[in-house]
C-alpha cells in the first residue's frame, strides 16, 4: 500500500513485523486495487515515487539540518544573553521573548523534520535528536506528537480519522458538509455563524499554553512515555533556571506564557493554511494521491517563505513524500504538478497572505451554512 510505504524509511526492518499478519495471497480473479481507487493513478504515482528514489529525493543533505539546529540554539542562547547583559527593562524583555518565540517555533519545524525520519538514513538517530529537540529543547512529549501526527497524515481532513479536525463541531464547524449537517441536527456548541470572529481570540493564541500543553503531559503520563517525561522535565529545569535567575517570578510567568502564545499563533496560522480551506468530509477510501490533494494547498515559494513556514509551504509534496527532506519538495513539484494535470487534479498553490485570509473566509463561509440550516424549518 502507498502509505505503508510512504510512511516507513527501513522497509527490511518492518516486514519482518509484517509476516504474522499475512493471512494469505489474493485469489487470481481479484483486482489488486479497489474500486474507490484511480487505478491508472496508483500506477503513475507509484512511477513517480520510483523516479524520485532514483533521483536521490529521499537522502538527507545532514548540514542543511545540523544548521537549522545552529541557528535554534543561537537564538535560544542569545535570548537569554540579552536579558543578562542588558537587564530586565521593557525593551531587552521584549527583544528576548521575540528571540525565544522564533527559536521555539524553528525547533517546532525540525522535530517535525526528525518526527518524519527525514534527516538521519538511520531511524534510531532520528528518534534520539527527536526526543533533544521536542522534549528537551519545547518541552513536549515526541511520542505524543507522532501518535496524533501520523494519524493526520494518514488521513488528512477525514472526520474522526484526522485528530487535528477533532475541533469539529465543539469549538468550530468545519467544512460545508459538516456544517450543513450539524445545522440540520440542531446542534449548537458555539455561535458558528460568529466563529471567524472568535477564531482569533481563540485558537492561534490558546492552543499550545492550553489545550497542548496539557494534553501532551496527559498521554505521556497515560501511555507511560517516561522516557519522554524525563526528557520534558530537562526543559522546565532548564528554563526555570536560567531564566528564573535573572527574572522575578512574575516576569518568569509573562515570559514564558506570552511567548507559548506568540509561538502558538504563529504555528497555527501556517499549520491550518493549507488544510482548513480544504475539502473536509469523512473517509472516502480514495487512493494515497487523491486522498492527499483533496486536503492539502501549497504557499508560494521564497526563501521567506520556506524559513517562516518550515517549508510547509509545500505540504502537498510533503503529504505525498512525508519521508522527504524538506529542502528537495521544490525540486519534485513540478514532478507532482505534472501528474495532477495528466489526471485533471487541481494543484492549489497561493500566496502566503492569501492562504492566511482563505482560513478566515472558509470559516465564515462554513458558519454561515450552518447558521442557515440551523433556522431552516
Amino acid at each position: 500500500q502507498d502509505a505503508f510505504v510512504a510512511f516507513h524509511v527501513d522497509k527490511v526492518l518492518v516486514s519482518k513485523y509484517l509476516k504474522p499478519l499475512q493471512i494469505g495471497e489474493l485469489a487470481p480473479d481479484q483486482p489488486s486495487i479497489e474500486p474507490t481507487k484511480n487505478e491508472m493513478l496508483v500506477k503513475d504515482f507509484r512511477e513517480l515515487r520510483a523516479t524520485v528514489e532514483r533521483m536521490g529525493l529521499l537522502e538527507p543533505n545532514q548540514l542543511f539540518f545540523f544548521l537549522l539546529l545552529a541557528h535554534i540554539l543561537l537564538l535560544d542562547t542569545a535570548a537569554w544573553l540579552i536579558l543578562f547583559c542588558f537587564g530586565t527593562s521593557l525593551l531587552p524583555f521584549v527583544f528576548s521573548l521575540l528571540l525565544l518565540t522564533i527559536s521555539q517555533v524553528q525547533a517546532s519545524w525540525l522535530q517535525h523534520d526528525l518526527g518524519h525520519l527525514s534527516v538521519f538514513r538511520k531511524t534510531k538517530w532520528n528518534h534520539l535528536l527527536h526526543k533533544f529537540v521536542m522534549c528537551h529543547l519545547i518541552g513536549a512529549s515526541a511520542k505524543w506528537w507522532t501518535l496524533l501526527h501520523s494519524q493526520h497524515h494518514a488521513k488528512p481532513n477525514c472526520f474522526h480519522k484526522d485528530p487535528d479536525i477533532d475541533m469539529h463541531p465543539f469549538l468550530f464547524t468545519l467544512g460545508k458538509k459538516f456544517s450543513v449537517e450539524l445545522g440540520i441536527k440542531k446542534k449548537k456548541y458555539m455561535p458558528y455563524n460568529h466563529q471567524h470572529k472568535y477564531f482569533f481570540i481563540t485558537l492561534p493564541p490558546l492552543l499550545f499554553p492550553t489545550y497542548f500543553h496539557c494534553h501532551t503531559f496527559y498521554i505521556a503520563y497515560t501511555k507511560k512515555y517516561w522516557a519522554d517525561l524525563a526528557w520534558m522535565l530537562t526543559f522546565y529545569i532548564r528554563f526555570f533556571y536560567t531564566y528564573g535567575s535573572l527574572l522575578e517570578t512574575k516576569t518568569l510567568n509573562s515570559l514564558i506564557s506570552l511567548h507559548r502564545m506568540l509561538e502558538s499563533s504563529w504555528f497555527v496560522w501556517v499549520s491550518q493554511m493549507n488544510h482548513i480551506p480544504m475539502d473536509i468530509d469523512y473517509d472516502k477510501n480514495l487512493d494515497w494521491m487523491s486522498t492527499q490533494l483533496l486536503a492539502t494547498c501549497n504557499v508560494e515559494q521564497s526563501l521567506f517563505n520556506d524559513w517562516f513556514t518550515g517549508h510547509l509551504n509545500f505540504q502537498i509534496e510533503h503529504h505525498l513524500f512525508p519521508t522527504m527532506p524538506r529542502h528537495n519538495y521544490w525540486k519534485v513539484a513540478p514532478l507532482v504538478k505534472s501528474l495532477c494535470a495528466k489526471h485533471g487534479i487541481e494543484y492549489q498553490c497561493k500566496p502566503l497572505l492569501t492562504a492566511f485570509a482563505d482560513i478566515v473566509h472558509s470559516l465564515k463561509t462554513s458558519g454561515e451554512l450552518w447558521h442557515d440550516a440551523y433556522l431552516h424549518k
